[in-house]
């Protein structure tokens, strides 16, 4: 019996991180998706389940530290030892800065920087612990991808509260990088630059949305093959960074 693996995503919503979840299922990872809402992971996971893969769902506020210590013991207690674990939450939540609350931009800082510390940190902790043995005698002993965006890079009018978190967890993934990267553990941050392919987008943006027969937004599943190659990558040619936008994008 061939064994477990487990890939965590953090943030499985209904694109980019439910995607990346149906992905690794597909290649026979034990998938462990978190959202906040339990309820809401019901239809992904049970797509998962369909496909024949395997699923588990978890209700948890990645921004507790108690919340992120419980989930990760018991994953790897009870499931299997965490190959692959994917930052993926948004706290996309535009506002003027005249108008800007020191509470709305601490929550955006903690659900796009502080939570992606506390998961990484915590898996970090138990990848670089493992043995040979463990990892079948590979020198690479597990994958951490952190989802980035636009803002990562450059902060525009009106997302102040976004940019300041997405510009520190960019940061975060490099240190994280640097240190673990010699203990085996591949480090990776994706800046997702433009437009993906959501609900959100067709009924708030429909003039954006109609690119897409043109290729002109992002979808999903690209997205979570690109994540797929990222943790395929052999550890002399292992890519940290990696921007994804359609071609029409400009950058």
């Amino acid at each position: 019996m061939s064994p477990i693996k487990v890939c965590l995503v953090i943030g499985a919503g209904d694109a980019t991180g439910g995607a990346v979840a149906r992905r690794f299922a597909r290649e026979a990872y034990t998938v462990c998706a978190t959202r906040r809402t339990l309820d809401k992971l019901a239809p992904l996971l049970a797509q998962i389940r369909k496909d024949g893969g395997v699923a588990h769902g978890f209700g948890s506020d990645a921004r507790k530290e108690e919340d992120v210590i419980a989930l990760v013991d018991h994953i790897e207690a009870t499931i299997g030892p965490i190959e692959v674990m994917v930052f993926n939450i948004g706290a996309n939540s535009p506002n003027s800065i005249l108008t800007e609350t020191a509470r709305r931009y601490t929550k955006m800082w903690e659900m796009a920087c502080l939570a992606g510390f506390l998961t990484g940190r915590e898996v970090a902790k138990r990848m670089v612990a493992r043995d040979e043995t463990a990892t079948q005698g590979k020198a690479h002993k597990g994958t951490i991808i952190f989802t980035g965006a636009t803002a990562s890079l450059r902060g525009s009018a009106h997302f102040a509260g976004f940019s300041g978190g997405k510009m520190a967890l960019r940061g975060l993934a490099q240190s994280m990088a640097r240190e673990l990267g010699p203990m085996g553990v591949h480090v990776a941050h994706t800046l997702i630059d433009g437009a993906i392919d959501t609900e959100f987008i067709r009924t708030q943006f429909p003039q954006r949305y109609a690119l897409k027969d043109e290729g002109g937004i992002l979808n999903p599943d690209h997205i979570a093959d690109a994540y797929w190659m990222l943790h395929q990558q052999p550890r002399d040619a292992w890519t940290h960074e990696l921007d994804l936008r359609p071609y029409m994008e400009k950058f």
